[in-house]
């Protein structure tokens, strides 16, 4: 299984959800394939927002190793789900050239039974809105999980 997770500039929510999703996988044995990436490029080759990190970390996820990218075509053919943050990034992933290949384009919190909820953005808040990003990003990876495997179990 290959996942994408897509925020606006991969530096906040997308990279939670690679690094929470990181963490979830290996706690369970499976050896899927996460990354993450942005609608934008302006962040391109930084590392996560320093609060997204520290709250995530408090948590136990590791966000070693991630830096910023922009979505590409390709990663249509290269992912099986690429999960939107909010509702705004879901419209920009379908209008991508791309879009119609491989990959399946949700909404994040579809996956946790929250179904057209959008991740809020952190970035502009204070502390405690990665906090609440973190909660929302935990409960619809579990949700993608769950599902995802049982997917696999039945088909």
């Amino acid at each position: 299984m290959r996942l994408l997770f897509v925020c606006t500039g991969n530096i906040c929510r997308s990279p939670t959800a690679h690094a929470v999703a990181r963490t979830r996988l290996s706690a369970i044995g499976l050896d899927w394939r996460v990354a993450s990436a942005g609608t934008g490029g302006w962040h391109a080759g930084e590392a996560p927002d320093e609060r997204a990190t520290a709250a995530g970390t408090a948590r136990g996820h590791d966000f070693s190793g991630l830096s910023a990218r922009e979505i590409e075509p390709d990663d249509f053919d290269r992912f099986d789900h690429i999960i939107a943050m909010d509702r705004s990034h879901l419209r920009a992933l379908r209008a991508m050239p791309g879009a119609g290949r491989g990959a399946r384009i949700s909404l994040m919190m579809d996956w946790s039974g929250e179904a057209g909820i959008d991740v809020p953005d952190p970035y502009y808040g204070g502390e405690d809105g990665f906090d609440q990003v973190l909660d929302m990003i935990e409960r619809a990876v579990d949700g993608l999980i769950d599902r995802l495997r049982n997917d696999q179990s039945s088909g």
